[in-house]
């Protein structure tokens, strides 16, 4: 690991790119601690408290907490990611996206294009939408996080959110260009690692504190090791299907005749499904704290951390929204187009439709092991902080509640910051960007960090 280290550092280009990544990232966490102007920082913090769970602290944990202290980076790279979504939704549906999709690197540049329109459309909506709400909110006290409501403010917030907002997309979009990494990804990766420090100290200082025993300390880093493996073993998972091309004689030189894979993916959608079905899963309990209906809040009530339908429901969601977004990315019918075009075959399956719906088949196979395995990622912050409540189930309730174990039901009483979504989008990024540098090393004939997997070839 150090000689890798030290291998970066001395290639003067990836040390320049390291460094340049490295910079941009501060200068979006010193951009974090600006606060917007005009708001009672007391009063907001106080309301912030009351949201944790809601579709409000979804969206903190992706803006890296600059929503809850509302820095000029409150909105953070969310609009971003939401533009790019509804482009890719739209590329299925819209012909003239499509055929831009298609036209190699002019047609992605114009998409990449429409994607910041797009992007300071949903930030103007979403900052003056903010703006009303902050000056609506009254702490329990009776404090207004707005001391001084009135348009001037509105047109500040949304100047400010909307320009942080775009100057978050440009470090991203430098990151990628200039640093290593994905950009985008790394400032969501940056604003969830800065809160781990803080989860880490509140876990400790429940040994002094005497709420939790040196045991429970142990059994839960084993437990997280155990998480972090595990979802490293799955990302790297794939499904090779064999490929092999045909000999073309053109002139005197033959092509083809060799034989490769395509890879599968077992996690073909990322962390997007969890996103999806998270944001969806808690509109109910966000709804809720608007709407002081008691019919609305009965309702609100069964979708609260721990209980059985919110589960139900959370659990169904990742699954169809995995299936969802890998059929908005993955076409089967272009990969066996693009095959037969350049000669190649699946042996034993027929090119063209045949090989399509084996492909889809395949596909739909793994589909649902990643949908099983992101489904038990992301609810296991719930099994840990609440346990499953399954007194509210009807009929079996009472009986589960007596004879199941405490742990079960009641949870292991941690307050445990590393939520599953966030942990998945660490290891996630962490990989890609490790295997970026390791490519950057292997090409300039140095060893990298994964030595059993390093791409063979000529060594100088």
């Amino acid at each position: 690991m150090l000689d890798s280290i030290r291998n970066i550092f001395s290639i003067p280009e990836l040390r320049k790119r390291v460094i340049f990544t490295l910079l941009l990232l501060a200068v979006y966490r010193i951009g974090g601690q600006i606060p917007n102007p005009g708001l009672s920082a007391a009063a907001l913090e106080e309301f912030w408290q009351s949201q944790k769970g809601s579709l409000l602290g979804f969206i903190d944990l992706f803006s890296g907490q600059n929503m809850s202290r509302m820095t000029i980076f409150a909105l953070g790279i969310m609009p971003y990611i939401s533009a790019s979504i509804i482009l890719q939704l739209l590329t299925v549906v819209w012909p003239y996206l499509e055929r831009l999709s298609k036209e190699g690197e002019l047609g992605r540049k114009k998409i990449t294009q429409y994607t910041r329109y797009g992007t300071i459309i949903i930030c103007l909506i979403q900052a003056f939408g903010i703006a009303i709400f902050l000056e609506s909110i009254r702490t329990p006290a009776g404090a207004l996080v707005v001391p001084n409501p009135g348009l001037g403010f509105k047109l500040l917030t949304v100047l400010t959110l909307t320009t942080g907002t775009i100057f978050v997309m440009w470090l991203g979009e430098q990151i990628s260009e200039r640093g290593i990494g994905n950009g985008i990804s790394l400032i969501i990766f940056a604003g969830i690692v800065v809160s781990f420090p803080s989860g880490l100290i509140s876990l400790l200082s429940g040994l002094r504190t005497g709420t939790m025993d040196p045991l429970t300390l142990i059994l839960l880093g084993v437990l997280m090791l155990g998480v972090v493996a595990f979802i490293v073993f799955v990302e790297r998972g794939q499904r090779r299907i064999p490929v092999s091309y045909a000999k073309r004689v053109v002139g005197r030189k033959v092509y083809g005749g060799q034989s490769t894979h395509l890879p599968l993916r077992v996690n073909t959608g990322g962390v997007i499904p969890i996103i999806f079905a998270s944001s969806v899963i808690t509109i109910p309990s966000t709804m809720a704290g608007l709407i002081k209906v008691p019919a609305v809040q009965n309702i609100a009530a069964q979708f609260g951390w721990g209980m059985p339908l919110y589960n139900l429901f959370y659990v169904a969601a990742i699954i169809f929204f995995t299936y969802f977004y890998i059929s908005i990315i993955f076409n089967p019918v272009d990969v066996a187009d693009n095959l037969r075009k350049y000669g190649g075959f699946i042996p034993g399956i027929r090119p063209g439709k045949n090989t399509s719906d084996y492909i889809d088949e395949v596909l739909s196979r793994i589909t649902l092991v990643g949908a099983v395995y992101l489904a038990a990622v992301a609810i296991l912050p719930e099994f840990l902080i609440t346990g499953f409540k399954v007194q509210a189930l009807p009929w079996v309730g009472t009986f589960l509640e007596a004879n199941l174990p405490k742990f079960l039901t009641q949870g292991l009483g941690i307050d445990f910051m590393f939520g599953g979504t966030s942990i998945l989008i660490v290891v996630g990024v962490a990989m890609d960007t490790m295997q970026q540098i390791e490519a950057q090393l292997v090409m300039r004939h140095y060893d990298g960090f994964m030595r059993r997997s390093r791409i063979k070839g000529r060594r100088g």
